[in-house]
């Protein structure tokens, strides 16, 4: 939606629909024989994937892995399993983004598990710092639990 296409985002890249992408791509997933499907984003794409979640089907999304993110809508909408996951001390010129990750948290419905690392890294950034190897053990073992 943005950058080198002519999508809605080219005017103002905060406001596009990236979740129509996000769950474009899980239908297509479904579609060609995927038995399920898990959407991973991180900071605005986790964003995008938790809008998406809220936009698919029953079963269309089986879990949902959000990396310093948040949703503005109703978290209650999110679909499939859930996992959080923040450093404690990620903040931006607003302030720390744990109290908004942490509402999504508290009021979205179960199965559901929030992950809070030491630390100031932001989203993808937690790949790049000593907390890298819990942040992808959290993950892997999120997606691989029955």
């Amino acid at each position: 939606g943005y950058g080198q296409s002519r999508g809605p985002g080219q005017a103002d890249t905060m406001s596009a629909p990236l979740h129509w992408d996000v769950l474009a791509a899980v239908r297509y997933l479904g579609k060609t024989g995927a038995k399920t499907v898990s959407v991973v984003g991180a900071s605005m794409g986790g964003s995008a994937a938790a809008d998406a979640s809220m936009q698919a089907g029953p079963g269309e999304i089986d879990r949902l892995v959000l990396l310093g993110a948040w949703t503005d809508g109703p978290p209650a909408k999110l679909k499939g399993r859930k996992l959080f996951i923040v450093a404690r001390d990620d903040a931006n010129d607003d302030g720390s983004r744990l109290p908004k990750i942490r509402a999504s948290y508290e009021r979205a419905e179960g199965p559901k598990k929030l992950v809070i690392v030491d630390g100031s890294a932001h989203a993808q950034f937690l790949f790049a710092t000593d907390q890298a190897e819990r942040v992808m053990s959290e993950i892997l073992n999120f997606l691989s639990e029955p």
